[in-house]
């Protein structure tokens, strides 16, 4: 197949190499497609992005009141951000991603949603460990305020509960990994997680045992290059009002 290709940034990291590249497909026109690698894993691609789009829409909105606290798991190309500053509930955002040329990739305006986020005054690109963070039960996801608790905690990070980046990651998603987490949760609060491929009714299952309710949703989207559907899952968990 081919295709216009470029390469926009390349660094290594201790999880492996990290790469931006931008390209085109002959079936898409002049279409931009952004994609992410790591090592040997494509992380991302602007190609696909309604479940993180979706993991948004979701999660907030199980979250009732205004002027919303929101920490997002995960920048990536940053569409699960965008579309929290979308609703106009939201007063605060903080993105936590541990791959610091990312964060710079959206600073330099290298990706799409790099101005929105940059421009945005409610809104801080944060470089941190998300799941070294969740441990310290000491402190907040906002390095801003330690004391604060969140409206809504945005996960999209690992591939699914099962297939994680990293395996030190498999611990967050323990019943006793969630239970640190949702302290940072106000009453009612909220954790959504994205995760690839169908919803897995053991994880929602696990996740009633930590929260008050927890419900899976289905996305399903059209595939441009096999011209059928693919989807992901969208778990929403809530702790008690």
């Amino acid at each position: 197949m081919s295709f216009d290709y470029e390469e926009l940034d390349y660094q290594p990291t201790e999880l492996g190499d990290l790469m931006l590249r931008r390209r085109r497909l002959p079936q898409l026109g002049d279409t931009d497609i952004f994609e992410v690698k790591l090592g040997d894993y494509f992380l991302m691609s602007s190609l696909y992005h309604e479940a993180e789009w979706e993991l948004s829409k979701l999660g907030l909105a199980a979250v009732e009141g205004e002027s919303l606290d929101v920490v997002v798991g995960g920048l990536g190309l940053g569409y699960t951000a965008v579309s929290a500053l979308e609703d106009k509930r939201v007063s605060s955002l903080v993105v936590v991603d541990y791959l610091k040329p990312v964060i710079e990739w959206h600073q330099k305006g290298l990706v799409p949603m790099g101005e929105t986020l940059n421009f945005d005054e409610r809104c801080r690109l944060v470089h941190g460990d998300f799941f070294a963070m969740a441990r310290d039960v000491s402190k907040s996801f906002d390095p801003q305020n330690v004391e604060k608790k969140h409206d809504a905690i945005l996960l999209d990070i690992d591939h699914t509960p099962t297939n994680v980046l990293h395996q030190t990651n498999t611990r967050f998603y323990t019943e006793e990994g969630l239970r640190e987490m949702a302290t940072r949760l106000r009453p009612g609060g909220v954790f959504a997680l994205w995760a690839d491929g169908e919803p897995e009714g053991d994880f929602t299952e696990h996740l009633g045992k930590v929260f008050a309710e927890a419900v899976a949703h289905k996305v399903v989207f059209a595939n441009p290059v096999t011209k059928g559907e693919s989807c992901g899952a969208v778990y929403v968990a809530k702790v008690a009002e």
